[in-house]
């Protein structure tokens, strides 16, 4: 197993944003140190990995008083950074330093964190892994033979690696979730509306993107979505809070293996599915099995909304990122989805008609309940290959529809998702599990993900990676 990290004896340790942000406050460690360290770790696996989309010099917070105050971290290539690029991870055109920050980067920031750069992500986001037409993958640091997963493919990877605790992320049809469960991360998606929405959200006609991050903690998402509060909070949703441990409540969870594309899980998915429900049981929570709100005509729906949005892109490229946007070297995902809304334009109306419609049916899922167990995707992550853009688009849009089967309902729902590292599978790749919730009650779902958390430590890459060097016969 090609096992990669960058965890060692330097400042970063093996601590958490949270820890970090501890040694900072009690001047134990400066900002300056962990921004070098974090550096020299990027520097080290990167190679391998190529997970990092450019580089910047340490750019410091001014609030010392901030939650993360002094800890290193990435912004996803897909949001403007004042004097920095924005690809969005398109082969297709050249981009120049943005001139500010974007709207969403400006809340990212608020939290104290310094940005050492921009992580890589797969052509505007579309693709379940981090693959390119002519450029190196990012790779999974589980295993480099293996697909990190995506959009914020790189973001995982460096988080992962332990170059970084925490990276931006967001979500649009699992990009947040997806990567989580491929690196052995938390990932948590919020409700529509909970953080400032990026500047693409404005061209969109159903909003289902979602920002935040990646870590290795519970504790640092929650400390995250807490201090986000801090800098702007929604009006129309309930507070968040600090949500410090599990809540001693008693909650009704079901438990969903159905998928909108009628694909069954792989055996390893399943296990991990099911013994987060024993341990969910054993904690003295009701579980049990209940169906999808939704009929197989959301998988065709969110598809013909997808290649709307490509078409969109592709076609608009010029205008919106850059004169130098070449449609002909857009990737083949791309331009694939493009290709397929054209031939089916007649269904684009009806398709963001019912997707309108798929909050109030996803709504009845809570009527009695207060969450919901599934899994993340359908089957572990593949090898990189698999889902590359260069693979002929018929084969490609079909292995994502039965990949991708289980994250999109809550982008289109506009409904918070957390995707936790709580399985491996038999040859020590990790398996994400997720839990859902009604809009607007992330509380819920991170009070359940601290109980998960400390029943079912989270698998860390060092150990796992010692672990295999000391089963390894020697020559």
């Amino acid at each position: 197993m090609s096992t990669i990290h960058a965890f060692g004896d330097d400042a970063l340790g093996d601590h958490d944003a949270v820890g970090l942000s501890r040694l900072v406050r009690d001047m134990q460690v400066s900002p300056d140190e962990l921004a070098a360290a974090a550096t020299a770790r990027a520097q080290l696996v990167d190679p391998t990995l190529r997970a990092v989309a450019c580089e910047t010099t340490p750019r410091h917070s001014t609030d010392p008083d901030a939650e993360f105050f002094g800890v290193p971290t990435f912004i996803k290539d897909n949001t403007d950074v004042a004097g920095l690029p924005t690809t969005h991870g398109s082969e297709a055109f050249t981009a120049g330093p943005a001139k500010k920050d974007g709207v969403y980067a400006t809340q990212f920031l608020s939290a104290g964190m310094t940005l050492i750069g921009k992580t890589r992500m797969p052509e505007f986001g579309f693709n379940a892994t981090t693959e390119y037409m002519t450029e190196e993958p990012v790779r999974n640091p589980w295993h480099t033979e293996y697909s990190v997963g995506a959009s914020s493919g790189g973001s995982a990877a460096l988080v992962a690696a332990g170059v970084v605790p925490i990276a931006h992320a967001n979500d649009g049809g699992g990009s947040i979730r997806i990567p989580a469960a491929c690196a052995g991360l938390v990932g948590l998606k919020p409700s529509r509306g909970r953080h400032r929405d990026g500047e693409q959200v404005s061209h969109l006609p159903i909003n289902m993107i979602s920002e935040g991050v990646l870590t290795r903690s519970v504790r640092d998402t929650a400390t995250y979505l807490a201090a986000c509060e801090n800098h702007w909070r929604n009006p129309t949703l309930v507070p968040i809070g600090r949500v410090c441990g599990p809540a001693q409540r008693t909650l009704r969870i079901g438990v969903l293996f159905d998928s909108v594309t009628g694909e069954s899980v792989d055996d390893a998915t399943r296990a991990a599915v099911e013994d987060t429900a024993a341990l969910l049981e054993a904690a003295g929570h009701v579980v049990e099995p209940i169906t999808l709100p939704v009929t197989s005509q959301f998988a065709d729906d969110f598809v013909q909304y997808w290649a709307l949005l490509a078409d969109l892109a592709v076609g608009t490229g010029r205008l919106i990122l850059d004169r130098s946007f070449d449609a002909g070297r857009a990737d083949g995902l791309s331009l694939g989805l493009r290709a397929h809304h054209r031939r089916n334009l007649h269904r684009t109306p009806g398709a963001l008609l019912r997707l309108r419609g798929v909050a109030a049916q996803y709504a009845r899922m809570f009527a009695r309940h207060e969450a919901v167990l599934s899994p993340v995707l359908s089957h572990t992550t593949p090898r990189i290959g698999h889902l590359s853009p260069t693979v002929d688009f018929p084969v490609l849009i079909d292995r994502l529809r039965r990949y991708v089967a289980y994250t999109p309902l809550n982008n289109i729902a506009g409904t918070p998702a957390i995707s936790l590292p709580l399985h491996r599978s038999p040859d020590g790749l990790p398996v994400g599990v997720q839990l859902s919730a009604a809009y607007g009650d992330e509380r819920t779902l991170l009070e359940l993900a601290f109980l998960l958390e400390a029943e079912r430590p989270f698998a860390r890459i060092q150990e796992v990676a010692s672990a295999c060097r000391a089963a390894a016969p020697s020559a």
